[in-house]
């Protein structure tokens, strides 16, 4: 069955990661003519000092990452 993988930054918000999720479901269900419950989402959370852009750390680049 469909496992979707985001990654990105790290979202404190619960109700945030509940309505990713919801959403990604509801689109792959549709798009896969398949039930709710076959689908699967992992998301993947990186701290800024764990990402690097060009040679640089995320939290160097974008001021508010620190």
């Amino acid at each position: 069955m469909p496992l979707l993988i985001v990654e990105g930054p790290i979202l404190k918000d619960k109700d945030k990661k509940r309505d990713l999720i919801i959403a990604l479901t509801e689109a792959a269900s549709k798009t896969y003519k398949l039930p709710r419950e076959a689908i699967t989402v992992l998301i993947k959370e990186n701290s800024p000092e764990n990402v690097g852009i060009g040679g640089q750390l995320l939290a160097e680049r974008i001021p508010r990452c620190r």
